[in-house]
């Protein structure tokens, strides 16, 4: 539960084009599994973040080294991609890309679960972490665990969804082993680290930093009945293993599944620009709402268009209770009078609602 001074948060999440021309870091493969780089990179990310947008709670003053085993600030999702076979391959301006397997159904058929401890990345990154306490006493940072339908897809292409129709029992084996793996390498980095989600979305350590985010960006291609029918039951069987959980949609149809997501013990929820943010809210009444600006809008609206599209944002909503502003993903070029003026927005609501508290 957010408190009253930390009403309405803010995040910003910046891409790795923009990190790449603004801080020339590079995103190769030392960026995520090289420890100097990350704790290197870590530093200067903080900084960066300050002298831009320290005005809006961004970043430290004066960043000190820490013990980082993932970056809190960009996102990439490739670890359960790679523990499933998925070659990755990393670029110096672009986030890692796991390449599709296009598995056969026997092939899917035949998949069992591996032991994440004895593959890369994590045997990798776990040797990390034993290295890296050792030293420091500690540890912090989070990977991103990204969502069983992505995932899944990855593994088995355009075939999946046949088979939401063909052979649901083959999706849903698929579903749920990928999902037990997805929980087990969360709650084992949540653990080391205290989080698991942060990598996801930023907005969960103003929520709870032990919060499970699981990534349903998939989701907006299957209907809200396929999803009650195989979908659903998986992430249940998962929020049973990990809580606080919560759901990322980054599609513009959260209010077409709503419903289903109110099915689940949800703590917070990611509400994908274009999706209709009072149905939602009438869906999810006590769940923590994310709302999430348009990283493309971000890039090419006028400063009066985006707070247009905030200020929409915040009268849709109604209660300002639980909810939180942000934009993910920006890229190079995204004029930093667009953020202020997102964030003079949110300000004016912060003082209005204070002032309503008062009287």
């Amino acid at each position: 539960m957010i408190t009253a001074d930390r009403l309405l948060p803010i995040e910003l999440v910046f891409n790795p084009h923009w990190w790449r021309r603004t801080a020339d870091i590079s995103f190769d493969r030392a960026f995520y599994m090289d420890p100097e780089t990350r704790i290197r990179n870590d530093v200067i990310m903080r900084r960066v973040l300050h002298e831009r947008y320290g005005a809006l709670g961004m970043g430290e003053v004066d960043p000190q080294p820490r013990p980082i085993i993932g970056s809190l600030h960009v996102a990439g999702g490739f670890v359960i991609p790679a523990l499933l076979g998925a070659e990755i391959w990393f670029e110096e301006n672009a986030a890692p890309q796991p390449m599709p397997l296009n598995l056969s159904a026997t092939e899917i058929d035949a998949l069992e679960k591996p032991d994440f401890r004895t593959r890369w990345p994590m045997n990798e990154l776990i040797a990390q972490m034993d290295a890296l306490e050792a030293e420091w006493g500690s540890l912090v940072g989070d990977v991103n665990t990204d969502g069983v339908l992505n995932a899944a897809y990855l593994l088995y292409g355009q075939q999946l969804y046949l088979d939401f129709y063909k052979n649901p029992e083959r999706v849903r084996r698929l579903l749920n082993l990928i999902g037990e793996l997805i929980v087990d390498v969360a709650l084992y980095i949540r653990e080391r680290t205290g989080s698991c989600s942060i990598s996801v979305n930023r907005m969960v350590a103003h929520v709870d930093p032990h919060l499970f985010f699981h990534a349903n960006c998939s989701v907006q291609m299957i209907s809200p009945q396929s999803y009650r029918d195989v979908h659903l039951d998986v992430e249940r069987r998962m929020a049973e293993r990990i809580r606080p959980f919560g759901i990322h949609h980054c599609g513009n149809n959260l209010h077409r599944i709503a419903l289903e997501y109110a099915k689940l013990p949800l703590t917070m929820v990611g509400v994908g620009w274009g999706s209709d943010v009072a149905a939602v809210r009438e869906a999810l009444p006590d769940v923590f709402l994310n709302l999430r600006l348009s990283p493309i809008r971000m890039l090419h609206a006028t400063p009066a268009e985006i707070a247009s599209d905030t200020e929409y944002l915040l009268q849709a909503v109604g209660s300002l209770e639980n909810v939180g502003v942000c934009c993910i993903n920006m890229d190079y070029g995204t004029p930093d009078e667009n953020i202020f003026a997102m964030a003079e927005v949110v300000e004016r609501y912060r003082n209005d609602q204070k002032d309503r508290t008062r009287i």
